[in-house]
């Protein structure tokens, strides 16, 4: 009997021990799209769901050679890239995104966790950031720490959140979400720049408590939905991000408690 084809979804990111964000995250949201999860470890971290206390990036060299192992046998049909940790790994995962320009790139740019001391990628990093992954995005998902870091603005309105998800696409990224979970308001409110228009994406503001991974998980839907579409032009990328809102909007709903101090999110 002939097995069922299924698209792949690669994340390279970091591991998160408590399974709540990174990659374990990743996985989650690529199987909830439809596609088959694969990964590639850039980033140790020692965490959990009450915070990260330390992290280790690996050498580029055994980043890279993960991916290339999954994309030369697997059908590859989307990217997620997540932590990468170091200066070295932003420019390598740049050059492997470069290396393969017809498969979509959902970029997420953590630099902080949101609980805990160490970081999910290097200060000296961020430049590179700026200059070797943005302008391979296909999307590029950012909250108001990330743009300010990235772009020098600073998101405190949905007016400012429309500007700086241009500002995103200036650098070069094909389309920008700046997220805007940190915005006050009855409902919590996306902003997407593509194809040179900008598209608020709502939905009602939930109160919850702490939650781990939101950020990653949101992004690999969108990455996970266009591995199963297998095309990412403008409205099939609007189309991921609209579904992908929806769903994750109720993954926080009921975000479930696994012990620790924050909640995570399950399908």
């Amino acid at each position: 009997m002939k097995a069922e084809r299924l698209s792949c979804a690669l994340a390279i990111g970091g591991l998160d021990p408590g399974g709540g964000a990174g990659i374990i995250a990743d996985l989650r949201a690529f199987e909830a799209a439809g596609a088959f999860g694969c990964a590639a470890v850039a980033l140790m971290t020692v965490q959990s769901t009450s915070g990260m206390k330390g992290a280790r990036a690996l050498s580029p060299r055994e980043v890279v050679a993960q991916a290339r192992e999954v994309v030369f046998h697997q059908r590859v049909r989307a990217f997620k890239i997540g932590a990468l940790g170091s200066r070295e790994n932003v420019m390598a995962v740049g050059a492997f995104l470069a290396a393969h320009p017809r498969v979509p790139a959902i970029v997420d740019t953590p630099i902080l966790p949101t609980r805990g001391g160490a970081r999910l990628l290097a200060e000296q990093a961020i430049a590179a950031l700026r200059r070797s992954l943005v302008p391979r995005a296909t999307l590029l998902t950012a909250n108001a720490a990330e743009v300010e870091a990235l772009a020098g603005m600073r998101v405190t309105t949905i007016g400012g959140a429309h500007d700086a998800a241009v500002a995103l696409c200036k650098l070069g990224a094909r389309a920008a979400l700046v997220k805007g979970g940190h915005l006050e308001g009855v409902n919590a409110v996306d902003v997407l720049a593509i194809g040179g228009e900008v598209i608020e994406l709502r939905a009602r503001r939930l109160t919850v408590g702490a939650t781990h991974g939101t950020g990653c998980t949101f992004a690999s839907l969108v990455a996970g939905r266009l591995a199963v579409a297998g095309r990412a032009d403008d409205a099939t990328i609007v189309d991921a991000v609209r579904w992908a809102k929806r769903v994750h909007h109720a993954a926080i709903a009921r975000a479930r408690d696994v012990g620790g101090v924050q909640r995570v999110l399950v399908f």
